[in-house]
This record gives structure tokens, C-alpha cells and sequence, in this order.
């Protein structure tokens, strides 16, 4: 169990570094070579640039339109979900819910393609439009979660002894539902890593040269078999952070 703690730490930490610090790091930009030339330390992209720099550069929009996204589809969903289900009445139920319920049928490549069309290419955009597609899960998530502690023993006490209903709601109901949202917090972040990346090979949200690691994957792949770190890096970069995420919640949810 340690060995796998720690696992998870290492393949987080790394991406998630470079995400971070990489811009400070990365120096002065290098004048453009000659294209998929094998040059230390990582050769050259598609263009000529040096492919360490652009991993340095290339992670910060990755993460960031990643946690924005997920950040602004809980905003918006918890409390939706804890309304429908602490509303006591079914229309609100419905109201609320029906209309994710059809955006939840809609695929959510489709999805990213149709709500691309509304929105001027940028990575604002790309954050509305990935925490779009995933506000249904969120609000469906939160709204199971505070229906199992609405109909809790706790919540029961609470209305006899006179608790408001902010304190029932808020006070008891948030703090039940904290477990089921770190857990599933990974899940999001993973889930809205795909859809970024997904957004790049797409060419949706970001400029086909911009320093990306998904962009990267996607641009450098005719090099393949000439200077292959300009894809394997990248992509080893989204997978550990990916599974690295995955992990570390998985770990932190855990009872000892």
C-alpha cells in the first residue's frame, strides 16, 4: 500500500512540477533547427523548435484549463445537485434534472464538437466548454450524495431538535457528502484531462503550434519513427499525470 502512496506522489508530482514551474525554467526561446532533427537533449518538433523547451512550456494550459474546468463544473453542480434533492418537491427534481439527464446521452466527444461551435476558439472557451460537459456528473454525483444523508437517522434528529434548515442542509449535508466529492474529484480531473486533450487532436480551443503537450502529441505523430521523444514525452507526461491523479484521491479517501 505504501509502494503504491508513493507510486501515485512520484507519477503526480513529476507532470504536475513541470506544469508549474516549467515556464520560469524554461529561459529564453532557442532559435528554430531543422525539423525532427535529433539534437540533445530531445531533438526538434515539426517545426524546429527545441522539444525540451516546449515540454517545459507545454503543461501549464494542460493542468490549468484541466483544474479550472473541474473547479467550475462543482461550483455550478454541487449546488444543484443539493437542491434537487433537498427541495422536498418533485418538480424542482425535475426541472433540474431532466435537461442534464439529456445532456448525459449526448456523447461527450459529440458534445465537445457541438458546444466548440457556440465559442470563440481560446482556452476560456475550452474551460466553459469542458466544465459544460461535465456539470450532469457533478450534479447527479452531489445530488446522490445529499439524498443519502437527507434521509439519514442524523438528519431526523436534527429536524426534532429544531436545527435550521441551513444547518441541516449545509452544516450536516456538506460535510457528508465531502468523502463521496474528494473521491470522485479525481475522477472529474482525469475525465476533464481527456477532454483537453481530446479538444487539441480536435484542434478546438487552442492554435495547431501552440506549446501543448496534448497539441504536441497530436503535431509531432508524422515524426514518429524520426525523433519519437517529441510524442513520447508529452504523452508519458498526460499519462502519469493522469493515473497519478487517479491514485493520490484514490489514496486519500481511504480509511488507514
Amino acid at each position: 500500500m505504501r509502494a503504491r502512496r508513493g507510486a501515485g506522489v512520484v507519477l503526480l508530482a513529476v507532470p504536475l512540477g513541470l506544469a508549474l514551474l516549467g515556464p520560469w525554467l524554461a529561459g529564453a526561446p532557442e532559435p528554430r533547427g531543422v525539423s525532427f532533427a535529433a539534437v540533445p537533449p530531445l531533438g526538434t518538433d515539426f517545426v524546429g523548435r527545441d522539444v525540451w523547451e516546449q515540454v517545459l512550456l507545454g503543461g501549464r494550459s494542460v493542468v490549468s484549463v484541466a483544474m479550472l474546468a473541474t473547479s467550475l463544473a462543482y461550483a455550478a453542480g454541487v449546488p444543484i445537485g443539493m437542491a434537487a434533492a433537498l427541495a422536498g418537491r418533485r418538480w424542482v427534481d425535475e426541472v433540474l434534472m431532466r435537461p442534464l439527464d439529456l445532456l448525459l446521452a449526448i456523447p461527450s466527444l459529440l458534445l465537445l464538437i457541438l458546444l466548440a461551435a457556440l465559442f470563440s476558439p481560446g482556452p476560456a472557451a475550452l474551460v466553459v466548454i469542458v466544465a459544460l460537459i461535465g456539470l450532469p456528473e457533478v450534479v447527479r454525483i452531489s445530488r446522490a450524495a445529499a439524498l443519502e444523508a437527507a434521509g439519514s437517522t442524523a438528519m431526523e434528529a436534527l429536524r426534532l431538535q429544531g436545527e435550521t434548515w441551513w444547518r441541516r442542509a449545509v452544516g450536516y449535508t456538506g460535510r457528508s457528502m465531502l468523502t463521496t466529492l474528494v473521491a470522485d474529484v479525481g475522477v472529474r480531473l482525469v475525465g476533464a484531462l481527456y477532454l483537453v486533450a481530446s479538444a487539441s487532436f480536435l484542434g478546438v480551443g487552442l492554435a495547431p503550434d501552440a506549446g501543448d503537450w496534448a497539441v504536441m502529441v497530436d503535431r509531432n505523430r508524422g515524426g514518429m519513427f524520426l525523433q519519437p521523444w517529441a510524442v513520447l514525452v508529452p504523452a508519458l507526461l498526460i499519462v502519469a499525470l493522469s493515473v497519478g491523479l487517479n491514485l493520490t484521491f484514490d489514496r486519500a479517501v481511504r480509511r488507514p
